[in-house]
């Protein structure tokens, strides 16, 4: 089937949302804690919704797995990456290296072979990924090695989460919306833990109770829009087309990051980053429509 142009207008709306999300993220890290930014987000995310959204027509497993996984794995990393001066617009650009990785633990978990176009867009953007690393700084505003090594440790957790919602697929259809609802309460328990051992309770309590209203609104992006809307028209979008025809429009999401990065936090890329960047582009083109270019061949 086609897409129509309301699902063009869908999956456009997620490159924007996702584009933007990281300079949310490190708005909202200068008034909060990774942690507790976390357990906001995905508090934002589920509680609104729990009480009237059924839960998913799915084994307890899957949505319990996903929720650690992609909440506390993913966002966890990725936060404390963005704190530990990860750039928005350079993790902008590393974060879909995720569809490699998802690539990788794909064969020996789900029996999916990659092909050679695949393994070639792979060692592309494996080498546009080392450039980016070898121009890390510790000056103010240059992105930190921890910063992209911790970033990449998220690419992985998200390519981890994407086999469990295959994997899920396997058991039964269900409704992405409740999936993601139910899903985001599952880190929001772990968040507040991991935030109160260490800032203790008084101290967390009494951020919260200070929060500005950026932070404010930079929680409700992530969790609302971030989270619940894209997350649940991404998945809808996954369901009703091939992968391969939706997959490409997250290679948009760089352009978004880098461009909100720069307006927002006036980031510069040095030349090494420029061609590290463009190197994990084309490796990520070569990774999506690779497939193409070999059956017209």
């Amino acid at each position: 089937m086609d897409m129509s142009p309301g699902d063009y207008l869908r999956a456009l709306s997620v490159v924007v949302i996702w584009g933007l999300n990281f300079v949310v993220m490190k708005i909202g890290l200068q008034g909060l804690s990774p942690m507790l930014l976390g357990a906001l987000r995905f508090a934002a995310a589920s509680l609104p919704f729990v009480l009237f959204v059924p839960r998913p027509i799915l084994p307890w497993h899957f949505v319990v797995i996903y929720g650690l996984v992609q909440g506390v794995g993913q966002f966890g990393l990725l936060f404390v990456a963005i704190a530990l001066g990860m750039t928005a617009g350079m993790a902008s650009v590393v974060m879909p290296t995720q569809s490699f990785f998802t690539m990788i633990l794909a064969a020996p978990l789900l029996g999916e072979r990659a092909r050679t176009h695949q393994w070639a867009g792979l060692l592309v953007a494996a080498f546009g990924l080392i450039v980016i690393a070898s121009a890390h700084g510790e000056a103010q505003g240059q992105m930190t090695l921890i910063g992209f090594l911790l970033t990449l440790g998220a690419a992985l957790m998200w390519a981890t989460s994407n086999l469990v919602v295959r994997l899920a697929n396997r058991a039964g259809d269900y409704d992405p919306f409740s999936f993601i609802v139910w899903s985001s309460l599952v880190p929001v328990l772990p968040f507040i833990a991991l935030t109160v051992g260490s800032e203790g309770l008084a101290h967390s309590w009494h951020t919260v109770r200070q929060m500005s209203l950026r932070e404010s609104l930079a929680v409700a992006y992530l969790g609302l829009f971030a989270t619940v809307v894209a997350y649940t028209l991404w998945t809808r979008l996954l369901k009703r087309h091939p992968a391969g025809r939706v997959a490409p429009f997250s290679l948009l999401m760089p352009v978004v990051g880098l461009w909100a990065a720069s307006e927002v936090f006036d980031e510069r890329l040095p030349t090494a980053q420029w061609v590290g960047t463009a190197a994990v582009l084309l490796g990520l083109l070569i990774n999506q429509v690779g497939s193409r270019l070999v059956r017209r061949r």
